[in-house]
């Protein structure tokens, strides 16, 4: 899979980030209108901010009250005359804290007044902001009020107390908002993928030499079900050409031998050296026929009828048919097996044919007095032709291959089927074939008695 293909977790994650940051970019277009140009909602967030800022300072030990001017407040209320003035009474009336001008009575409220909890009037409508308020605090037990008061608000606090909203109100809770619904969609997602990750591996794993695979779509969601549905009807119809490939083959197969074997029964009845040459080509054609015809039919094996068979009785069995007809061709023929037996699953009828396969060419393409020996491993199966005499490994190697034509590109087909290869190689005395079978089988060492 190209890593140039994004996940679906990457494109959902990316598309909630970006809807998330609009409404995030909404969000803010609407509190700048509602609070920014809101100038009442800017002066009641100013005197919010501005006295829990100054009501910080204050600490009780004991009986006695102390404060201290918070450092978030001191370059505003540390002198007079800056253009912000304050003033904090505890519940008696008595100043805790006092940062005035001499316009400090006429702008908070008359020290005889029981203030409210929370009070402001605008000096002034418009900005920059010119107004005066108060907020009361239970601190220990004990109320406090405190008044700020600003006039053109010089160090544009406003600002800061419309930001400070915007952080607190917007930027946090929706960054924590997005966090939590980008991991619940994550984690949603994954949870939701699991049955496409499993149908896509069981998909992977599915055989299509093998009519009886299919994807179970058992406990699947839905959607993920009619897409395996729909991956069996597929591989129902690959199915299917298999058949009808099966049937096409057999059938030219048929048509073919008929008139062959009409042409040689003619041939019998003539009595001529020429027409015992055309006997024999007649036969190399016939044989050629019955390769080409099951060359066609392994593109269409079904993998289904696999079954466990020991490699070893099968190879002793081929070897014990055809020893007769090799003796009578003048070669030797020797069974060798390396281990007691070997376990594998396969298709009994073409590893027979492979093996049948490879000892005929040896015994064609050999000189007469050849040993042909048969090796039989856990997993393997080897023909070897040993003959007196050295030759050219070069020459040896290709006149072989080209001798063998389709019988070799059978073999090799077989070995494939069953998840192998065959290789071939030369000896100084002659010439080795080996299959070598996927399936890693249990078997018993082989001891000669």
């Amino acid at each position: 899979m190209s890593r140039a293909h994004p996940t679906l977790g990457a494109i959902l994650t990316r598309r909630i980030a970006f809807f998330a940051v609009l409404a995030m970019v909404l969000q803010l277009a609407v509190i700048f209108s509602d609070y920014y140009w809101n100038v009442g909602e800017l002066s009641r967030l100013f005197v919010e901010q501005e006295t829990e800022r100054l009501a910080a300072g204050i600490t009780i030990d004991g009986q006695s009250v102390q404060y201290r001017l918070p450092d978030s407040v001191r370059q505003r209320y540390h002198e007079r005359s800056t253009g912000y003035v304050a003033r904090i009474r505890d519940a008696s009336g008595a100043l805790v804290f006092e940062s005035c001008d001499e316009a400090c009575e006429n702008r908070f409220l008359p020290a005889d007044v029981n203030p409210p909890d929370f009070w402001l009037r605008s000096l002034r409508p418009g900005k920059p902001l010119a107004l005066v308020g108060g907020r009361a605090f239970l601190i220990g037990n004990q109320r406090f009020v405190v008044d700020v008061a600003t006039i053109d608000d010089p160090q544009n606090v406003v600002s800061s107390v419309f930001w400070n909203e915007v952080i607190e109100h917007m930027l946090v809770p929706m960054s924590i908002l997005l966090v939590l619904v980008l991991g619940a969609t994550l984690l949603s997602v994954r949870q939701a993928l699991k049955p496409v990750r499993a149908a896509a591996d069981a998909a992977d794993s599915i055989d299509p030499m093998d009519a009886r695979s299919h994807l179970n779509f058992d406990g699947m969601p839905r959607e993920v079900a009619h897409l395996a549905i729909a991956v069996n009807r597929a591989f129902e119809r690959v199915g299917e050409l298999m058949a009808s490939q099966k049937l096409f083959t057999s059938g030219i197969a048929h048509e073919i031998r008929t008139p062959l074997a009409a042409m040689k029964l003619e041939l019998g009845n003539i009595d001529h050296p020429r027409a015992r040459r055309a006997e024999a080509d007649l036969d190399d054609l016939v044989r050629f026929v019955a390769e080409l015809t099951t060359l066609a039919r392994l593109d269409s094996f079904d993998h289904g009828i696999f079954e466990a068979i020991d490699l070893v009785g099968l190879s002793s069995s081929v070897v014990e048919q055809l020893a007769p007809w090799v003796y009578e061709h003048n070669h030797s023929l020797e069974f060798s097996p390396e281990v007691r037996t070997a376990s594998i699953r396969g298709a009994p009828a073409l590893l027979k044919d492979a093996l049948r396969n490879l000892v005929e060419n040896a015994v064609r393409h050999t000189p007469k007095g050849t040993a042909i020996v048969v090796h039989v491993g856990s997993n393997k199966i080897r023909v070897e032709d040993q003959h007196a005499g050295e030759i050219r490994a070069e020459a040896k190697t290709t006149d072989h291959a080209d001798s063998l034509g389709i019988g070799l590109k059978i073999v090799a087909r077989i070995a494939e089927l069953h998840g192998g290869v065959l290789r071939q190689s030369t000896t100084r005395s002659g010439h080795v074939f080996e299959i070598t079978l996927a399936d890693q089988p249990k078997h018993v060492p082989f001891r000669h008695e």
